[in-house]
């Protein structure tokens, strides 16, 4: 039995020519889209990347005519201070005030045992009393031999010596007053005394410490005046040419926050250090009742308002360049000018900008680092005022 043979049927060329007309028709829309999509994607980025290229800034808020002052650290000296040292050699025999104890002046402090001093007064006032007998006898001498001159009996050259001995004698004495004088008033040192009314600050002896005399010795106490304070700053260069004695300050306490205190220049020491190029000033002030001596107390120096022409800003707005210093503001049509700057004193978070700028400019705060003059710029919108609770 045979198989019969199987013929393919040929699409018909109508069947074709729709079939390839179909096919291109859909390829021309893919590609159509594709293009679409490609350009709407384009000009997208092109949008974003164009509004992205002008940097949003913040403007600086200038301040015009404000008064200047500056703060610097200051060491509270008592108006009076002395160290006290001995003037005899010997041992401490009592003393009788401590630390934080009130003192008038001349009032007795402590007491030193000086034996050998004690000897020396003794043996001086001997002698003076040996003196004195020896001038008397001159002095009888004298005018016995005196007398005898009259008569004749002897020659007026033993006269005139017996008269020098008496002179001698008595120049002995003088010179014996003295030394006794001299003894009795450093005897009179054996009891260390308070120069003047004030505090004890410090006692460095105790009985039967030895004492040596002088200022190579032991200090033995320490006494402060401190119902008025001296107040010494290093204060720079700049300020303080303008300083004046007679000059007004406030200082504060860091014991005692949100206290003002007041005080006026007293001394201006005329010589920069020159490693800090910074001048001694001393101030002084009265006690309130409770500042020790070497306290710490922060002084700030008022000065009157800025010139008309100075403008201060914050520190944040400057450029800081090797040519000088310079900040950015924004010109007409919201376009960027660099303009260079004179700046006058610096305040640490704001400077004073004595040339360079005027009230009316726009300065940018904090400018970009890419900012050139010409770059356009977009300024911020001012943040929102905050509203009180319960308004």
């Amino acid at each position: 039995m045979s198989t019969p043979s199987i013929t393919p049927k040929t699409p018909s060329r109508r069947f074709l020519l729709i079939a390839g007309a179909t096919g291109t028709a859909l390829a021309i829309v893919i590609a159509a889209s594709g293009l679409i999509t490609r350009a709407v994607s384009a000009s997208a980025n092109a949008q974003w990347s164009g509004s992205n290229a002008v940097p949003t800034v913040n403007l600086a808020k200038p301040q015009v005519g404000q008064a200047s002052a500056i703060s610097l650290p200051g060491t509270i000296q008592p108006f009076q201070k002395a160290q006290l040292y001995a003037r005899v050699d010997g041992y401490l025999k009592s003393w009788s005030v401590d630390i934080g104890a009130p003192v008038h002046a001349g009032q007795t402090l402590a007491v030193v045992d000086a034996p050998d001093l004690d000897q020396q007064l003794a043996a001086a006032r001997g002698d003076l009393a040996m003196a004195q007998a020896n001038y008397r006898l001159a002095t009888l001498t004298a005018t016995r031999w005196s007398d005898l001159s009259q008569t004749g009996a002897v020659a007026q050259q033993v006269v005139d010596e017996k008269a020098g001995d008496r002179e001698a004698k008595r120049a002995v004495v003088s010179a014996l007053q003295a030394k006794v004088r001299g003894i009795e008033a450093l005897s009179a040192y054996k009891r260390i005394a308070a120069p003047f009314d004030g505090i004890v600050t410090a006692r460095k002896t105790d009985i039967g410490a030895l004492i040596t005399a002088g200022s190579n010795g032991q200090e033995l106490f320490e006494v402060a005046d401190l119902r008025k304070l001296r107040i010494y700053v290093q204060v720079p260069q700049t300020l303080a040419a303008k300083l004046k004695v007679g000059q007004q300050a406030t200082f504060t306490l860091p014991e005692q926050p949100g206290q003002t205190l007041k005080a006026s220049v007293a001394a201006i020491s005329h010589a920069l250090d020159p490693a800090a190029r910074t001048m001694l000033v001393q101030l002084q002030a009265a006690n309130p009742g409770n500042v020790g001596a070497g306290a710490y107390c922060q002084v700030t120096f008022d000065e009157p308002a800025a010139a008309s022409n100075a403008i201060r800003i914050p520190a944040t707005a400057l450029i800081v360049r090797n040519a000088g210093s310079a900040v950015a503001i924004v010109g007409p049509g919201n376009k960027a000018v660099i303009r260079d700057v004179k700046l006058g004193r610096d305040y640490g978070d704001a400077v004073d900008v004595v040339a360079g700028l005027s009230p009316s400019d726009r300065i940018v705060d904090t400018p970009p680092e890419t900012l050139r003059t010409g770059d356009a710029v977009r300024i911020a919108a001012p943040a929102p005022a905050k509203t009180k609770a319960g308004a």
